[in-house]
């Protein structure tokens, strides 16, 4: 059943039939996994955990090419699930939701999230998960939408209740702001560019740390 606070599971199932389409990820996805893979290239990590992972195209990228001891893909939809157990066989995939993650305390050494962050109905409770699954030193990678004002913050928020699926796209500074509550050292925010609006609705990478 979805949950009538947030996002629609049906959504993303929908959402997920044209997911993969070339143009929708050369466009939209494919610039944050890369920006992402880069890092995690520069120091590489033993478990990796990938939420809201969608149809598991980064998630199979980070098992395929960097080859850790263990890599799990997480979403809530169960649509996109389905297309990443067709999509990857390396990886783990748990259907769960990133305000309730189903594993131990200190369970991975790197989390990523790629535009999945600002669909959460509740940003400071799933950060605080993140802060709990990730091990001492462990590095989290977060990229989605950072606005460049709060204005238009408040009005990407305001349209998408209209349209009945409510998101949350923060500015840079209320990012950090969050990733600082929840607990985590923030390293860098990194722009990452893409198409369409670069300028308007640009996409940030921030890089955040769980303190030793």
């Amino acid at each position: 059943m979805p949950d009538r606070r947030g996002a629609d599971p049906r959504f993303f199932d929908l959402w997920s039939r044209i997911y993969d389409a070339p143009m929708v990820q050369r466009l939209t996805y494919r610039p944050p996994h890369d920006a992402v893979l880069r890092q995690l290239r520069r120091v590489p990590r033993a478990r990796v955990l990938d939420v809201g992972c969608g149809t598991g195209l980064l998630t199979s990228r980070i098992a395929r090419e960097l080859q850790p001891q263990a890599v799990v893909g997480c979403d809530f939809a169960p649509g996109m699930l389905r297309h990443a157990v067709r999509n990857g066989h390396g990886p783990s995939w748990v259907r769960c939701d990133a305000l309730q993650l189903p594993f131990g305390d200190e369970s991975f050494d790197a989390l990523v999230s790629t535009e999945a962050f600002h669909w959460f109905r509740d940003p400071d409770r799933a950060l605080r998960e993140f802060f709990r699954v990730l091990a001492p030193n462990g590095q989290l990678w977060v990229a989605l939408v950072n606005p460049p004002a709060e204005w238009l913050s408040r009005a990407a928020r305001l349209g998408s209740r209209l349209m009945g699926q409510p998101l949350t796209w923060p500015t840079r500074a209320q990012m950090r702001r969050r990733l600082e509550a929840a607990g985590f050292r923030v390293e860098a925010q990194r722009a990452v560019f893409r198409l369409p609006g670069p300028l308007v609705f640009p996409c940030v990478l921030s890089s955040a740390t769980r303190p030793g």
